[in-house]
């Protein structure tokens, strides 16, 4: 149902994201992401990492890494997928937001919700450097 290719949304050395190898119905179940979490404070040894920019939070308390697909969905503010957190089975579960045809990429917002807008932290460094 979906393949990892490279990305025209990511720029760096690792642009690659999600895409659908077949069409997908709206509310559809597209990929179970196993969680590794750990305690927020231990979040300062992550942002010595590139592993700082895949970090989800995970609960109050936790921050995660996840597995599977799920750390290389792309991000838009006007996403064609969504995640939900299942904690009794420590995964996120991404979702068709909307029908989402072959070949396209399968996009999250990265701020939880889809239809937040809030800036994100790739979006505040950008505005700094102008």
């Amino acid at each position: 149902m979906i393949e990892i290719k490279n990305s025209p949304l990511s720029d760096g050395e690792f642009n690659r994201g999600v895409f659908a190898t077949v069409s997908i119905p709206k509310n559809t179940l597209i990929h179970e992401a196993p969680v590794l979490a750990y305690p927020n404070e231990e979040h300062e040894h992550i942002e010595k990492t590139l592993l700082s920019d895949y970090a989800f939070e995970y609960g109050i308390n936790h921050s995660a890494i996840l597995l599977g697909y799920g750390m290389l969905f792309n991000h838009s503010y006007t996403p064609n997928a969504y995640y939900e957190i299942n904690f009794d089975h420590h995964t996120f579960e991404f979702y068709a937001y909307r029908d989402i045809s072959e070949g396209e990429e399968i996009l999250i917002n990265y701020n939880g919700d889809v239809d937040i807008q809030d800036p994100l932290w790739f979006d505040l460094e950008k505005q700094e450097k102008k």
